[in-house]
C-alpha cells in the first residue's frame, strides 16, 4: 500500500501544483494589467519594478483563495486519468478498496489543509501588509474614504471614540482624534494630533497634540481648557493590527488577530457580525480541501471513452468556481440577515461535503 499511496500522492501533488501555477499566472497577469495605469504617478514615481513586486506580493493571497479549487481540479484530473487508462482498476484489484482509497485521499487532503491554513494565516497577511505599505509609498498613505476609520474602547469609568485618518508607509498614524466621555456619556475631552505612533508598551504617542478638556456639566464655572503638548501618551489596548483591519479588509488578517478584534468589539458593545463571519470563514476554509478530495474520488469509478476526460475536468472547474461563489454569497447574506456566524461561514463547506458523500455512497459503494 505504501507504493500505491506514493503513486497517488505524487500524481495528485504534481497536478495540483500545475493547476495552481496556471491560475496564479492568470491572476498575476490581470493584477499587473490593473497596475499599468498607475505607473509614474504618486509622490514617489511608481516604477515598473515596484508594480511587479506589488503584484508578486499579492500571489500568496490568491494562492490561499485558489488552493481548494486547485486541489479539486488536480485530484479530479488524476482520478479520471487513472480510470481512463485502467490503472485504477489495477489498483482496485491490488487491494485499494473504496474506504482505503477514501482514507488515502483524506490523508492527502490534510496536507493541503495545513498548507492552506499556513498560507492564509501567516504568509498571505504578511505579504499583503507589505504590498499595502509599498502601495502607500506611491499614494502617500493608506486610508478609507474621507473620514478614515473609527474605533471604540472602554477603560474603567471612561469610553473613547477614536478616529484614525490614515496609516503612513512606516506604519504610523495620521489625523488622530480621540473623544473621551465619562460614565454618563458626557464629553470630557477631545485630543487631536496630526501624527501618532505606536509605543513599545502598547500606548499611543501623539505628536504635537492639541487637547481640549471640558468641565463637568452642571458646574456653574463651566470652562474649556486648551492645551498644546509636544507629546501626549495615551494608554490603550487598541493594537496596530486593529487599526489595520479598520482601514483594510478583515480577510487580510490572521485567525488569531481576527479573534482578538472580535473580542475587542464585543467588549466595547460594537457590532462584530461581519468580523465573526470572517473569523469562522478563516477556520472552515482550509477544511474545504478535505471536501474537495472526497468530491473528486467518485471520478475514479467512472467509465471513460477516449477523449471523454476533458468534460469531467471542466465539470470540476465549474464545481470549484461554484464553491468559491457560494462561499462569498453566504458571507454577504449572513451579514445582511444576521445569521449565526459559524453557520454562514460553514454552510457552503457542509453543502459540498454532503454532495461529495452522496456521490461517494451512490457511485462508489452502491455501484
Amino acid at each position: 500500500m505504501r507504493t500505491i499511496r506514493r503513486l497517488i500522492y505524487v500524481e495528485v501533488i504534481f497536478a495540483v501544483v500545475f493547476v495552481a501555477i496556471g491560475f496564479l499566472a492568470l491572476f498575476f497577469f490581470f493584477d499587473f494589467v490593473d497596475e499599468l495605469p498607475n505607473l509614474g504617478k504618486g509622490e514617489e514615481p511608481y516604477r515598473l519594478t515596484q508594480a511587479l513586486v506589488y503584484v508578486s506580493l499579492r500571489v500568496p493571497n490568491h494562492l490561499y483563495e485558489l488552493l481548494p479549487i486547485a486541489v479539486l481540479i488536480g485530484t479530479i484530473f488524476v482520478m479520471a486519468r487513472l480510470a481512463q487508462s485502467s490503472e485504477y482498476t489495477i489498483l482496485r484489484t491490488s487491494g485499494l478498496g473504496p474506504w482505503r482509497a477514501l482514507r488515502t485521499l483524506l490523508m492527502l487532503g490534510v496536507i493541503f489543509t495545513l498548507l492552506t491554513f499556513a498560507t492564509g494565516d501567516y504568509i498571505a497577511p504578511l505579504a499583503d501588509r507589505t504590498a499595502q505599505l509599498l502601495k502607500a509609498r506611491m499614494q502617500g498613505r493608506i486610508t478609507v474614504g474621507q473620514t478614515g476609520a473609527w474605533l471604540k474602547e472602554r477603560q474603567r469609568f471612561y469610553s473613547y471614540n477614536v478616529n484614525v485618518g490614515a496609516l503612513t508607509p512606516e506604519g504610523d498614524m495620521q489625523g488622530v482624534r480621540i473623544f473621551e466621555a465619562d460614565a454618563r456619556g458626557f464629553l470630557v475631552s477631545i485630543t487631536q494630533a496630526p501624527r501618532a505612533r505606536f509605543g513599545d508598551d502598547g500606548a499611543w504617542l501623539l505628536e504635537e497634540a492639541e487637547r481640549s478638556e471640558f468641565s463637568a456639566p452642571g458646574n456653574e464655572l463651566a470652562r474649556v481648557e486648551r492645551l498644546k503638548l509636544p507629546t501626549f501618551r495615551w494608554p490603550t489596548e487598541i493594537t496596530p493590527e486593529m487599526v489595520s483591519v479598520a482601514l483594510l479588509k478583515p480577510d487580510r488578517m490572521s485567525t488569531i488577530a481576527l479573534f482578538q478584534y472580535v473580542r475587542h468589539l464585543e467588549a466595547n458593545q460594537q457590532t462584530s457580525q461581519r468580523y465573526e463571519i470572517e473569523f469562522w470563514r478563516k477556520v472552515f476554509y482550509p477544511l474545504s480541501c478535505l471536501v474537495m478530495v472526497v468530491l473528486a474520488l467518485p471520478f475514479a469509478y467512472l467509465h471513460f471513452r477516449s477523449g471523454g476526460i476533458t468534460a469531467y475536468v471542466f465539470g470540476g472547474v465549474l464545481i470549484g468556481i461554484s464553491f468559491f461563489l457560494l462561499n462569498n454569497v453566504f458571507g454577504y447574506i449572513g451579514n445582511l440577515q444576521n445569521w449565526v456566524p459559524w453557520v454562514a461561514a460553514g454552510a457552503p463547506g457542509l453543502i459540498y461535503m454532503l454532495m461529495s458523500l452522496a456521490a461517494f455512497g451512490w457511485l462508489v459503494l452502491r455501484r
